[in-house]
């Protein structure tokens, strides 16, 4: 691999890899809102969330880290008003105090949040306006968490530090480094990767992720998925693997204080990427350096997947995150590069239809399935059994499968992510 790839390799990881406090949706409400209030330098009589569908739609069933248990955007943007530190982006209410929480709760009362559907935006879209002594702060976030594409006091473009960056989701597709990266130069990346330019990294996300995991089975959290796969089967590996990662997601969906290392712009899809390769390199007495390098080929992977279906839709991104913890699974267990290429096109055809309703305790559940299917896919490819060419969606190549279950996920289920979402805000009687 030439040195420009190589470098674009690990360029991705170290944008994706970054630590955040609790779902994301919800933190990128309360980073909005809180840049809002540094520009204005005062607590805003009013707010007003401007956000895309997708955002309300995860956020609405969440529980607001550092919260005490409030839901819904209003919280989420008065929290971050109130008690948010902008400098910390992903991990803006990390500092949150009890103070905070109560002045959050009695702003609630006074009803000084409006939220509003806006059209015709990115899916992942978040514009607060904070009003205060005859002045007005906007903050806009757009296409990624922390892309930060407006900050403006009284209309005038604001500086806050190396916070605001001009806007960059019109960008060309070519200029993501993204697309151009393909399962064969993430295998080749993988596998020769200096240990030394990852280790740290990727070390700081199975150690972080492993924290939280670890909190969703020792005590209730959610719907308590992971602890309930391991009260009959703790022995069995597969099993093992599912709740590794879905306990993860049963403490942070209810509203767990512990930080997440993320990947695809998401925690959930961050600890799926990285808990059931640890597994199997328990399992399996994998070296350090094999977790580290198995691991590397899982975020990439996820991050491959999820390009083409963009942000946030109604694809359960924890479908592109198992097709990484397959393809981890499959390194650890001496897979070849075609085998390695089966295990993501067999789990992509086996659980791609599974859709987002919104970020909420049952999350976990679709994690536990969708790491289940990637380890029979796994399976299916170390034995030869893979789906073929001609298989509903299986294309010619790999790369071809994984475009056409992109395009189902961003253009097919859009219609789809419009009647969720009208059912989940009233809009729609069923």
């Amino acid at each position: 691999m030439d040195a420009a790839a190589y470098d674009k390799h690990i360029a991705i990881l170290q944008e994706e890899l970054v630590c955040a406090l609790g779902c994301t949706e919800p933190i990128a409400v309360a980073y909005a809102s809180a840049l809002a209030r540094a520009v204005l330098g005062d607590v805003p009589e009013h707010v007003n969330v401007a956000c895309s569908g997708n955002i309300i739609k995860n956020v609405k069933s969440v529980t607001v880290p550092n919260s005490g248990g409030m839901r819904g955007i209003e919280a989420a943007a008065l929290l971050g008003v109130v008690g948010g530190e902008e400098t910390r982006a992903l991990e803006v209410l990390e500092a949150v105090t009890e103070a905070d929480r109560i002045r959050t709760k009695a702003l609630l009362e006074e009803d000084i949040c409006s939220v509003s559907l806006v059209e015709d935006v990115p899916n992942l879209y978040v514009r607060t306006v904070a009003i205060a002594n005859g002045h007005t702060a906007v903050a806009c976030i757009e296409e990624r968490h922390t892309n930060v594409t407006e900050l403006t006091l009284d209309g005038k473009p604001v500086s806050l530090g190396d916070v605001y960056q001009p806007a960059s989701y019109h960008a060309e597709v070519t200029d993501d480094p993204r697309a151009t990266i393909s399962l064969a130069s993430i295998w080749e990346f993988a596998r020769t990767v200096k240990l030394e330019d990852v280790d740290e990294l990727i070390t700081g996300q199975i150690e972080t992720n492993k924290a939280i995991s670890d909190e969703g089975l020792r005590n209730r959290w959610g719907a308590n998925i992971g602890s309930t796969l391991l009260r009959t089967r703790s022995n069995d590996i597969t099993c093992k693997a599912r709740a590794s990662a879905a306990a993860g997601s049963d403490a942070r969906m209810s509203g767990c204080a512990m930080p997440v290392v993320i990947c695809c712009g998401s925690g959930n899809q961050g600890i799926t990427c990285s808990m059931p390769v640890l597994e199997y390199a328990h399992e399996l007495w994998a070296s350090h350096e094999d977790l580290v390098r198995a691991v590397v080929l899982s975020d990439l992977t996820a991050v491959h997947v999820k390009y083409y279906v963009g942000e946030l839709s109604a694809f359960c991104g924890a479908v592109s995150a198992s097709c990484g913890a397959g393809a981890g699974i499959c390194m650890l267990r001496g897979g070849t590069f075609e085998q390695y290429e089966a295990t993501v096109v067999n789990t992509l055809v086996n659980v791609g239809g599974i859709v987002c309703d919104g970020a909420k305790p049952s999350c976990a559940a679709k994690i536990s399935a969708a790491v289940d299917a990637a380890i029979l896919g796994c399976d299916q490819a170390l034995t030869g059994e893979s789906f073929k060419p001609g298989d509903g969606l299986v294309g010619d190549t790999p790369e071809e499968s994984i475009r056409a279950m992109g395009y189902v996920g961003r253009v097919g289920m859009h219609p789809t992510d419009v009647e969720i979402l009208n059912i989940m805000i009233g809009k729609t009687d069923v």
